[in-house]
């Protein structure tokens, strides 16, 4: 039996921060590239690069940021990043009213919105280091798992029924005062944050500080193989989403409250999963959930291939998702919480950094790839392609053993 203790107040409301501004991004789901159809009447082409360019910019954009987060106190710099986000997501509805609303202005936006949420979230991974104790990292990064499932599974169908009542720029709006309200809970939090080392500012400024968080991960046996396998299976998982809407919106002609309820109602999944994974661990161990809940989130996928028209296949897709939210929201904290274990605190801001920019390119990569081998052959031919690739990511999970609580040789401080 697990003790339950509460966290601290200061966790608190950066927990507030993070679901506030999760259900705006929820409401917000898709939001520029429904603005690019509905208002601005972009193509296919365009879409896509607005979904697959505005993120891998972001991703660039935020590598030289790592080594200033790292630097800097974290509070100041999260409040800066959702006032970033507030700013750029706010133009959008300003340029709207005036008639001057462009498709490059909604490439830049989603540009920004990604650097800057792939710096809030390393500043926020360290800052929760500090904030929590180590026994209770796992608590606390389940309840920003279970957190974010309940925003995609909330947020999308609210967003929806409001741009049909209210137009295209609504949830751009509630998205953009999201972040508002996401800085103010962090200003709340009280108390005095030591200022990181300096040692290291001359070195980040040279640029040598950039891949440290890689040089970390890739010199950790048990990170580099978790790393490895998380940016394949996001990447490949991710790739599908694009295909489905095909399949299952054009050639199956699933009616669109069809297709949203496909992947709105398994993200309810990922409720139980983050909430077992505590008495998982606790039961059978951190390297077990790593080797068999890290294989379960990949043998699912091939499933989406027989989905057919009609409601045995809007049953399919259903099952599949779920099967694949329920264990990825249980494996997701788990190796969050190890992530930051193994993490020394002068590295962590770079190693988050690395960590979410290589998963973004992967997911940028596979994605347009699958979109190439689509238009080649077929959406379902793409589908069947990543369903098998992915069966053999479980070959890249940590060996037994390798994922113990330790600290491996880690870059020293000289060059941080």
């Amino acid at each position: 039996m697990v003790s339950r203790r509460p966290l601290s107040r200061p966790f608190g409301w950066l927990w507030t921060a993070y679901a506030v501004s999760a259900y705006g991004s929820g409401l917000g789901f898709g939001a520029l590239p429904l603005i690019a159809v509905l208002a601005l009447h972009a193509g296919p082409a365009e879409v896509s690069a607005l979904s697959a360019v505005g993120p891998a910019v972001g991703a660039l954009i935020a590598l030289p940021l790592a080594p200033w987060v790292e630097f800097r106190r974290k509070r100041p710099v999260m409040i800066t990043m959702d006032l970033a986000r507030f700013a750029a997501m706010a133009t959008i509805p300003a340029a709207y009213a005036l008639g001057r609303l462009g498709f490059v202005q909604l490439l830049v936006v989603s540009a920004v919105v990604a650097a800057a949420k792939i710096a809030f979230n390393a500043a926020g991974g360290a800052y929760l280091k500090v904030l929590v104790r180590p026994e209770d990292l796992l608590v606390a990064n389940a309840r920003f798992e279970s957190t974010n499932w309940s925003s995609i599974a909330v947020g999308p169908p609210l967003g929806g029924a409001a741009i049909g009542l209210f137009g295209p720029v609504v949830t751009v709006v509630a998205d953009a005062f999201s972040y508002l309200l996401s800085a103010l809970s962090i200003t709340a939090i009280r108390g005095r944050e030591e200022a990181p080392a300096t040692s290291g500012e001359s070195t980040a400024r040279s640029g040598g500080a950039l891949l440290d968080g890689w040089r970390h991960i890739m010199g950790h046996s048990g990170l580099r193989a978790l790393y490895l396998n998380q940016v394949l299976v996001a990447g490949l998982i991710m790739a599908t989403e694009p295909l489905l809407a095909v399949l299952l919106l054009r050639q199956l002609g699933f009616p669109p409250w069809e297709y949203a309820l496909a992947f709105a109602a398994p993200c309810f999944g990922g409720l139980i999963g983050s909430r077992l994974a505590r008495r998982v661990v606790a039961r059978f161990g951190r390297e077990r959930v790593f080797r068999t809940v890290g294989t379960l989130r990949a043998v699912w996928l091939i499933g989406l291939v027989f989905v057919r028209p009609g409601v045995v296949g809007l049953l399919t897709v259903i099952a599949v998702e779920l099967a694949i939210i329920v264990n990825m929201s249980l494996y997701s904290p788990v190796l969050a919480t190890y992530r930051l274990e193994q993490t020394p605190q002068h590295l962590v801001a770079r190693t988050l950094s690395a960590w979410s920019i290589g998963q973004q390119a992967a997911i940028a990569a596979l994605t347009a790839l699958a979109g190439l081998l689509a238009d080649a052959t077929s959406p379902r031919t793409a589908l069947t392609v990543a369903g098998l690739l992915i069966l053999a990511t479980p070959l890249l999970l940590p060996r037994r053993g390798r994922t113990a609580s330790h600290h491996e040789p880690e870059l020293s401080r000289g060059r941080s």
